[in-house]
């Protein structure tokens, strides 16, 4: 595990330059919001070699990714790591990043596909700190219905663990990080009528399991 996400190495003299930007980039990427603007301007600047530019951009979009990633693979340390990779990888990629989407975007397809591949070569197993914590309980609850919160809490981890990566990597998107269907398929790189239906299921696996704490 690294100790720390930032920003890669500087770049080598070799490296190729980034690609010119048509005119009409910043008002098909940016959609005129001002930070997906300045994240793109800083991606042009980083691609043209600026290892300050990306710093930029590493410090802006870390702390989204790293809970992206906390809520797919269940662990902090892991977590890091696929974080910290998946900015090694921008990093290198960087010159043939052509602005179809905003880079907060762009990572997050880089790091949920990172965190996808190693869903994949694991046993499904999801620690309980993946799940959102409950509501901080009232200082008079009893202790029978503290112990019902954490029955359930633990009852949706399970099925969180049961949903295949694909599935669990849908539903965070949207239930965790609310991204739109049309943002989902972008990261996940399928379609959106694919998307609805791994979360048409993965929410019915999760109510049937849930049902016994309504």
């Amino acid at each position: 595990m690294r100790d720390r996400i930032g920003p890669p190495p500087p770049p080598s003299a070799d490296r190729p330059q980034g690609p010119a930007l048509p005119p009409s980039a910043g008002a098909q990427a940016g959609r005129g919001n001002p930070i997906d603007l300045a994240d793109r301007l800083l991606a042009v600047r980083a691609a043209e070699g600026d290892d300050d530019a990306f710093a930029v951009l590493v410090r802006r979009h870390s702390s989204p990714l790293l809970a992206l990633a906390h809520h797919l693979l269940g662990n902090r340390a892991d977590a890091e790591d696929a974080v910290q990779d998946s900015f090694l990888s921008a990093w290198r990629q960087l010159p043939e990043f052509r602005h179809s989407a905003s880079f907060g975007t762009w990572m997050y397809r880089i790091t949920t596909n990172r965190c996808l591949n190693t869903l994949r070569r694991r046993p499904r197993a999801l620690p309980l700190d993946t799940v959102p914590e409950p509501a901080a309980r009232d200082a008079g609850s009893s202790p029978p219905r503290a112990a019902e919160t954490d029955a359930a809490t633990a009852a949706l981890s399970q099925a969180l663990r049961e949903l295949n990566p694909e599935q669990r990597a849908c539903w965070v998107l949207r239930e965790l990080h609310g991204l739109h269907y049309e943002e989902i398929a972008h990261v996940i790189g399928t379609s959106e009528q694919t998307v609805r239906g791994r979360l048409f299921r993965a929410r019915h696996a999760l109510q049937e399991a849930m049902r016994p704490w309504r």
